[in-house]
Parts: C-alpha cells; structure tokens; sequence
C-alpha cells in the first residue's frame, strides 16, 4: 500500500497558521513539515517553492474572505436585513481559519510590506465593500448613509480585535448587538 501524501489545502492551511502566528517570515516548508508531521518532500509535489506557496495562501484567503462568504450568506436567501445578520453571525463566530481575526491581521501587517500583498488586500477589501453596498442600498435609499454603515460594518471587522477599551457596563457582546441593531434599522 502507497504512502497517502499531506493533501495541498493541508500545507495552505498550515501556512495561515503560521502567517497568522508570526507574518510571513514564519511560514518556511522545514517548520510547516515538522507541524504536520511529514517530510519536506511532500511539500514540493504541490508547490515550486515557498513564494508559490505564499501566492497560493494568499489566494485562498482572498477568496475565502470575500466569495466564499458572500456565497454563504447568499444560499438561505433573505432579504437584505437577513443576509446581513447572518453575515454579522458569520464573521464574528471565527468559524474558519481563514476568515479568523489573526489571520486577517497578520495579511493586513504583511501588506505593509509588500505591495503584491497589498493589490490582493485592496481587492479583498473593495469586493467586501460592494457586498455590504448592495446589502445596505437594499433598505437604506440616501447614499451617504449606505456608505456610512459600510463604513462602521467594516471597520468593526477589522478593529474590534484591537480594542481593548472597557465598555462601561455592558458586556463587548450586548454594544455589538446594539451597533448591529442600529446598522440594520431603517432609519439612523
């Protein structure tokens, strides 16, 4: 019987892991091989070399942050309002590593540093901006405040892992559950 190799979203997945624990200078094939438990040399059936790995990483984060999301939230239907919660639901339950806050972070870190990794962020970043546009102008008719709720939804997903301000005293769970129903009225 055959050796069954490390399958490739395996060392994609490790490769977050690593990303997410210390950037991209922690994400080297000897330590992602040590992690799974295999040899290096499974590493190379599936990718050139580190940089491809990295593009590949990127990739896969790319596109799980934006249509892999939307089309999670697209496939129960809803209205607007609906889709939103779910979406809210979703991203705050740090379901998947990939749409993980570490993860995000360290992406976010690494495009400071690489302007390939920062075309990538301003795609993501746009493509979930849209999402959020054509889910807000579905309830909201004036423009700004589409844009403003956009704004604030987005800015909550990234910067609510940064925060570490006390919230008087209300639990960090019941303010979000006051901004999501405020973000979700009809009026402001």
């Amino acid at each position: 019987m055959g050796t069954i190799r490390t399958p490739r979203d395996k060392w994609i997945e490790e490769g977050l892991r690593a990303l997410a624990a210390g950037g991209p200078e922690a994400v080297r094939v000897e330590v992602l091989a040590q992690s799974l438990g295999v040899s290096k040399g499974g590493f190379y059936g599936y990718f050139r070399n580190r940089a491809s790995l990295l593009e590949e990483m990127l990739d896969t984060w790319e596109r799980g942050v934006t249509e892999d999301v939307i089309e999670r939230i697209e496939r129960n239907g809803g209205d607007a309002r609906e889709r939103l919660g779910r979406l809210f639901d979703f991203v705050g339950s740090g379901e998947t590593l990939v749409t993980s806050a570490g993860v995000e972070l360290a992406i976010r870190d690494w495009a400071r540093r690489d302007e390939a990794v920062a075309r990538c962020l301003r795609r993501a970043d746009n493509r979930r901006m849209d999402y959020l546009r054509e889910l807000y102008g579905a309830f909201c008719p004036d423009e700004g405040d589409v844009e403003a709720r956009c704004l604030i939804t987005f800015s909550l997903r990234i910067g609510d892992h940064l925060i570490a301000a006390d919230n008087g005293p209300r639990s960090r769970t019941e303010v979000l559950a006051t901004v999501r129903d405020r973000l979700l009225a009809t009026s402001p």
